[in-house]
C-alpha cells in the first residue's frame, strides 16, 4: 500500500514509519497538517493515517477538509484522546477508523489491510474482478485492461487472479507456488518468477503504471494505482 503517514511526534512518526516500510508499504511520513495537505494534493494514496493534534491543521480538521473535497480514501486517526465523545467526533468528521495511543504495529498493520480491502476502488463478484484498470472475467478466463484484451495462458490468468486476490498484500514465492501451481507440483520456484515475468510483459509492458511489483527478497504484489 501507499500511505500518507502524518504525525508531529518525532520518535512515534519515525517508529511508525519504519515499521510500515519493513511490511513493504510505500509511507510518505509529514510532520505537520499543512505539509500533510500539500502531500495530499500532489499525490495518489490508499490509506491517510494521521494524527488528531498536529501543529498547523489538526488531523480532525484535515479529515473534514479531505472529505469535503470528495476524496473517498480511507482515513485511520491516531490520537491519545479515548473518551467515547472524541471518538464518535472523529467518526463523524468522516475518518473511517480510529486507534488509541499507544497502540500495537500488529493491530495497525491489520487495520489498514482492513480499510484497503473495504475501500470502493474495485468490484469483485463471483464472475469479476475489477481493480482500478484491470479486469478478470472469472468464468470466461479473459483479462482486459481500459477495455483492451490481454491474451494470458491459463497459468498465467491464475496467477494475475491470486495476486488479484490479495491486491496490496505481499506474496512470496512459495505461496504463489502452493496458491496456483499446489504444493504437490514439482514445479520450482523459478518458474513463479517466470510466469511473473511473461505477466507482467503482457499486463504491465505498455503502461506507464505498473500494477504487478517485484518487492526484493519478499514476493510480489498487486498495486491498484502503481508506485
Amino acid at each position: 500500500m501507499r500511505i500518507l503517514l502524518a504525525e508531529d511526534d518525532e520518535m512515534l512518526g519515525e517508529l511508525t514509519e519504519h515499521q510500515l516500510k519493513r511490511q513493504y508499504h510505500v509511507v510518505d511520513w509529514m510532520k505537520d497538517g499543512r505539509q500533510a495537505k500539500e502531500a495530499l494534493a500532489a499525490g495518489r494514496y490508499d490509506v491517510y493515517v494521521l494524527d488528531w493534534m498536529m501543529p498547523g491543521m489538526s488531523g480532525l480538521e484535515l479529515v473534514r477538509e479531505i472529505r469535503r473535497s470528495e476524496d473517498h480514501t480511507p482515513i485511520l486517526l491516531l490520537t491519545a484522546r479515548d473518551a467515547v465523545q472524541d471518538r464518535v467526533e472523529g467518526l463523524q468528521a468522516g475518518a473511517d477508523d480510529y486507534m488509541i495511543k499507544p497502540f500495537a504495529f500488529e493491530e495497525l498493520e491489520a487495520r489498514l489491510f482492513a480499510l484497503f480491502r473495504r475501500q470502493d476502488r474495485g468490484y469483485r463478484s463471483s464472475d469479476m474482478i475489477n481493480l482500478g484498470e484491470i479486469t478478470a472475467h472469472l468464468k470466461r478466463f479473459e483479462v482486459t485492461r481500459r477495455d483492451t484484451a490481454i491474451v494470458l495462458t491459463r497459468r498465467e490468468f491464475q496467477l494475475l487472479v491470486c495476486l488479484m486476490r490479495h491486491a496490496g498484500q505481499v506474496l512470496s514465492r512459495e505461496q504463489l507456488l502452493d496458491q496456483v501451481w499446489g504444493l504437490e507440483s514439482d514445479v520450482t520456484l523459478n518458474a513463479v518468477d517466470a510466469t511473473i515475468k511473461l505477466l507482467r510483459k503482457k499486463v504491465d509492458g505498455p503502461y506507464e503504471t505498473k500494477c504487478i511489483q517485484s518487492i526484493y527478497g519478499a514476493g510480489y504484489r498487486f498495486t491498484i494505482g502503481g508506485e
